[in-house]
């Protein structure tokens, strides 16, 4: 569940205060905690691929089949893809904390953002601007 506005705040200022009192502690413990998750995502994702790799050989080699069709290849196609699929899109957070691809385009970065990222966007300067 997002944040409203009013908490939203609250924590910019704490986290603002954090880095006013102590830098190098809210950099490295904001540095941590983002760089996990997607490095986690990303290595489950290969592990993902590799396990699939592993049985679409294994349904080759076995003669498990099903009205002709290799079964356990077909699953390890399966976790093939999804383990590529978590791979590619275990994106890194941008330095403010959000996802690569949903930086606003007034910043002067060119990258992508999701139309419902732009229409929050333009709520939230339309609530600002008054």
């Amino acid at each position: 569940m997002p944040l409203s506005e009013h908490e939203q705040r609250l924590l910019d200022q704490i986290e603002r205060a954090l880095y006013a009192e102590d830098p190098k502690f809210a950099s490295n413990v904001r540095g941590a905690r983002m760089r996990s998750l997607p490095q986690r995502r990303r290595i489950q994702g290969i592990a993902l691929f590799v396990l699939g790799l592993l049985l679409l050989i294994a349904g080759v080699v076995l003669p498990y089949r099903l009205v002709g069709i290799p079964v356990i290849s077909v699953v390890g196609f399966l976790v093939m893809f999804a383990g590529a699929i978590v791979a590619i899109f275990s994106r890194r957070p941008s330095s403010d904390g959000r996802r690569a691809g949903s930086a606003d385009r007034s910043s002067g970065g060119q990258s992508r953002s999701t139309l419902a990222q732009r229409m929050e966007q333009r709520f939230r300067r339309r609530f600002e601007d008054h």
